[in-house]
């Protein structure tokens, strides 16, 4: 329902640390309409360009703290709240090329009352500036 409210149109953004690109960012919202407890969030799927990116290179990030995707499945006293922007971080030498780039991105989640995982997704052409 909330699929397409998933990636936020600001936000994309390389990452330079210490003179060096080491990745690029982008602004994410959760596809539920009650917010999760993080521990709840099962995977955060990434695709740029028709390119996979692998979950080890995946970091999210909320309120200043930041987590790899294996780490988040034990985090039980934070979560991502409906509406909340969550940064989602990708650790790729160079980063992106300025201009337009494909996003996709899938997001499983385990919902307590639901006999299954659902996983929403969505796909959206972002702009990197120059």
């Amino acid at each position: 329902m909330f699929d397409k409210m998933m990636l936020c149109d600001e936000g994309l953004e390389n990452i330079v640390e210490n003179g060096e690109t080491t990745g690029f960012s982008l602004l994410a919202r959760l596809p539920y309409y009650r917010g999760l407890g993080l521990s709840m969030i099962e995977d955060i799927g990434l695709g740029v360009d028709g390119e996979p990116v692998a979950r080890e290179d995946v970091r999210f990030s909320v309120r200043g703290r930041s987590w790899t995707l294996d780490e988040l499945e034990t985090v039980y006293d934070d979560r991502w709240n409906f509406g909340e922007k969550a940064t989602v971080i990708v650790k790729r030498p160079g980063g992106l090329t300025p201009g337009a780039h494909k996003i996709d991105i899938a997001v499983r989640m385990r919902v307590s009352y639901l006999p299954f995982v659902p996983t929403t997704k969505t796909s959206r052409e972002l702009q990197l500036a120059a």
